[in-house]
C-alpha cells in the first residue's frame, strides 16, 4: 500500500511518526476560526468540518462554544446549529498553536529530543508556594508526569493523605481543571446540570469534565476512590479511545476530547470508604506512589525532632504495627504551632491528631525522641 504525504496546515508543525492526525492544543480551534474568519456566510459544525479536510463534527462543534464562550464566534441559529464570526475571530484566527509542555512556541519537527524538559528547580503552585521536584525513574516528578500526559498515559498518584499528591499534580499541569470527589459526588459534578437565570429560564451549564475535554485540559480527579463507581464511570469513555462522551441529561450531547486533554488522579488508600475498584485501576496505566520527602522536610526547616518521631512512626507503619504516622502536612503544621504555641504543644499535638487506636504508639515515639511525658493539647483550669 503507497502512502502519500500531506502538507502541515500553516501555522503547524510537522507531526510526530505515528500522530499524523493528532492536532497540537488549541490548533483545532485556530483552524476553525480561520475558516469563519474568511467566511461571511454563517456554517454549521458539519460545513466547518467538511471545510477543514473532514474533521470530526463532534470535535469542531467543541470547538466553536469554546470559541463562543469567549465572544470569538456567534451562534446564529438552532435548528440547524449555526455560527458565524465576530470582531475577535479574526485574532482567534491568528492565536498561537499551544506547544507542548516544555518546548517553545516554534518547536521544531518532532523527535524524542522535543519531550517536555527537565524540570529540577522549584515549581510555583496556584496557590503561589512553591513546589520542589522529586525524583521519579531517573526525572523529576514534575516532567515525569508532563512526559506521561504527551504519551496519553493516565496516571494514579496514591499514598497517605499530606504527602503531596495535589502538590506534584498542581505543579505539572497550568492548565489544571480539579474536581474534589468524596461519597456524595453525582454525575452531574462532573457533565453539569440545568441552572436557573435570573429571568426563570434553565440553561445547561457545562461541568469541569466538559470544560477539560473541549479546551483540551488536564483534569485532575482527586480522591477519586471516594466517588460511587457508577458516577465516576462517566469519565471512562473519555479516557479510552472513544475519548468522547454522551450527555444524556442535556439532549444526548455528544462531547468529544481536544488534543491535550489528559486525566490524573488521586488516591489516599488508608481512608475509610476508599475503594480502587478494577475498572478504575485499568483505566490508570501509571500508578505511582507518594511518600512523604523528609529530606524536603530538613530543607524546610522542620524541627529536627519531630522529623525523628515521623521517620520512626513511618516505619513502624510499614511494619503493619501502626495504621498512621504524620506526613509532610503534619509537619508542617508541628512547625506552625511550635511558631505560637511552643515546642511541647506541637509535640502534644502530634499525639493528639493521632487516630484513637495508634495514639498510644505515637505518644511512645514522641516522648522518646523530646525526653517528656507529652500530653495532647487540652484546656486546663481557667486562666
Amino acid at each position: 500500500m503507497t502512502t502519500h504525504a500531506t502538507t502541515p496546515a500553516p501555522g503547524t508543525a510537522p507531526a510526530a511518526p505515528g500522530a499524523a492526525h493528532r492536532l497540537r492544543n488549541g490548533e483545532l480551534r485556530r483552524m476553525v476560526a480561520e475558516q469563519l474568519a474568511r467566511d461571511p456566510a454563517a456554517l454549521t459544525p458539519g460545513a466547518i468540518a467538511t471545510k477543514l479536510g473532514g474533521k470530526s463534527s463532534g470535535a469542531v462543534g467543541n470547538a466553536l462554544a469554546t470559541l463562543e464562550a469567549r465572544g470569538e464566534a456567534e451562534k446564529v441559529g438552532t435548528s440547524p446549529v449555526t455560527y458565524r464570526a465576530t470582531g475577535k475571530t479574526a485574532d482567534a484566527a491568528k492565536t498561537a498553536t499551544v506547544a507542548p509542555r516544555g518546548t517553545s512556541p516554534a518547536a521544531a519537527p518532532s523527535t524524542p529530543s522535543d519531550a517536555p524538559a527537565l524540570v529540577t528547580g522549584p515549581v510555583r503552585r496556584p496557590n503561589g508556594q512553591m513546589y520542589h521536584p522529586r525524583k521519579l525513574s531517573g526525572l523529576s516528578d514534575v516532567t515525569a508526569l508532563r512526559r506521561l500526559r504527551d504519551a496519553n498515559v493516565s496516571a494514579l498518584m496514591y499514598g497517605p493523605p499530606g504527602t503531596g499528591k495535589t502538590s506534584v499534580v498542581e505543579a505539572a499541569f497550568d492548565d489544571l481543571v480539579t474536581i474534589q470527589g468524596d461519597s456524595d459526588t453525582v454525575t452531574d459534578d462532573f457533565v453539569g446540570s440545568y441552572t436557573q437565570t435570573p429571568d426563570g429560564r434553565y440553561e445547561f451549564a457545562y461541568g469541569p469534565l466538559v470544560t477539560a475535554m473541549r479546551e483540551g485540559r488536564a483534569l485532575f480527579i482527586d480522591d477519586a476512590t471516594l466517588i460511587p463507581p457508577t458516577v465516576l464511570a462517566v469519565v471512562y469513555p473519555a479516557m479510552d479511545g472513544r475519548r468522547q462522551i454522551i450527555i444524556k441529561t442535556h439532549k444526548n450531547e455528544v462531547v468529544d476530547a481536544a488534543p491535550g486533554f489528559y486525566v490524573v488522579a488521586g488516591h489516599n488508600p488508608g481512608v475509610h470508604g476508599a475503594v480502587l475498584t478494577d475498572a478504575l485501576s485499568s483505566r490508570f496505566s501509571a500508578q505511582i506512589h507518594v511518600s512523604t520527602d523528609y529530606d524536603l522536610a530538613t530543607q524546610l526547616k522542620i524541627d529536627a525532632k519531630a522529623v525523628r518521631v515521623a521517620k520512626n512512626l513511618a516505619t513502624r507503619q510499614e511494619k503493619g504495627e501502626i495504621g498512621w504516622a504524620p506526613q509532610l502536612r503534619e509537619l508542617i503544621a508541628f512547625n506552625r504551632i511550635a511558631d505560637v504555641l511552643g515546642i511541647t504543644a506541637a509535640a502534644g499535638n502530634l499525639v493528639g491528631i493521632a487516630p484513637e487506636e495508634d495514639r498510644d504508639v505515637v505518644a511512645e515515639a514522641v516522648r522518646n525522641v523530646f525526653g517528656a511525658d507529652i500530653s495532647p493539647l487540652s484546656l486546663g483550669a481557667q486562666f
